[in-house]
């Protein structure tokens, strides 16, 4: 099995600068946790502290993103990400002051070191660190898991192996998770980017290697080509019987009827469309697009289930009788 570890409003933020604004904060936050995404990173791109030691000037200050996100923290995971040189004192201690539920440490693969006292300076003030191993090409697959059980020993909850510039194949990626999962007793996630059109196939191999974590983006946003994305990744992992608990048609239609328009104002469209995604995991042929939508509207039922449902029966040729059929048992909730 797998979890989702929802990214959009950190990494995701690099679409519109270096964080989003309250409303689209709101948005997403409240659209993820109504989808059950149990695990969201948010704030500033950078993380905590970046804001004024790296000038990454975000539409609201790392104390604005904290008291925002409040009343969300009994309803899911939700942390933040911390650069491995802002990890001090007043960092830590804002994160504690405002209950978030992790700091997770970002260095380059090579330079765990740098972290241990950091991680321990988290641990210490009661929250859970993770830590992020960004590049981790950098390294070899044996180097890297051997950096991994380091910084396991200083405290760590979680690790994630990054795949930062999209570079990694899934047999990489497989050989890199397995050697990790094979020295470290915490969970191993995986953070792929999309640069060679591999996030998925890497997300897949990434999980079939013992990853327990897998990073997402709505709409595959991110910085570069973006992350895998986080419909996609639920779309695949549910229908292979590896992931449960996340409302798929639920999320599809967040993001047709709130978060697509919405970001349709920074010039940004979602590379995979909803209703392609329904046609992929239903196996339905868009040919009868039309058919499917003239019925959906006549009868007044939700278009993504009606042509999944229909797909159950007949992938090859459904006629207007089969899916007008259907149509009705979805009316009376059959």
């Amino acid at each position: 099995m797998i979890k989702i570890m929802d990214c959009t409003l950190r990494d995701g933020a690099n679409v519109v600068g270096k964080g989003f604004d309250a409303r689209m904060t709101k948005m997403m936050l409240e659209g993820l946790i109504s989808c059950n995404v149990p695990i969201i990173e948010m704030g500033n791109c950078l993380g905590i502290g970046a804001y004024e030691a790296d000038q990454s000037i975000a539409p609201l200050t790392d104390e604005e993103y904290l008291k925002l996100v409040q009343p969300y923290l009994s309803q899911a995971e939700i942390g933040m990400f911390i650069g491995v040189k802002n990890v001090n004192e007043k960092n830590v201690e804002l994160a504690r002051k405002y209950g978030i539920n992790f700091l997770r440490v970002g260095a380059n693969a090579g330079d765990g070191r740098l972290a241990c006292e950091g991680i321990k300076r988290i641990k210490a003030a009661g929250l859970r660190c993770f830590y992020s191993m960004m590049k981790g090409y950098l390294l070899s697959a044996d180097d890297l898991a051997e950096e991994a059980k380091m910084l396991e020993d200083c405290g760590l909850d979680e690790i994630t192996i990054m795949d930062s510039a999209g570079t990694m194949t899934p047999d990489q990626v497989g050989e890199y998770v397995e050697k990790m999962v094979s020295q470290v007793k915490i969970p191993v996630a995986f953070h792929g980017h999309n640069n060679l059109g591999l996030s998925v196939a890497n997300a897949m191999a990434a999980q079939k290697a013992g990853a327990q974590i897998l990073d997402c983006g709505l709409m595959g946003m991110a910085r570069s080509a973006g992350n895998c994305a986080t419909e996609l990744a639920v779309a695949v992992f549910e229908r292979a019987g590896l992931l449960s608990g996340v409302d798929l048609m639920t999320l599809l239609h967040f993001i047709d009827r709130e978060l697509g328009p919405a970001m349709e104002e920074y010039g940004y469209h979602v590379p995979v469309k909803p209703l392609d995604l329904v046609y992929g995991i239903s196996g339905c042929h868009s040919s009868f697009a039309r058919l499917f939508k003239e019925v959906a509207e006549e009868k007044q039922v939700d278009l993504y289930l009606l042509i999944i449902e229909v797909s159950k029966i007949n992938q090859k040729n459904p006629d207007r009788e089969l899916i007008e059929q259907t149509a009705e048992r979805l009316k009376k909730g059959e």
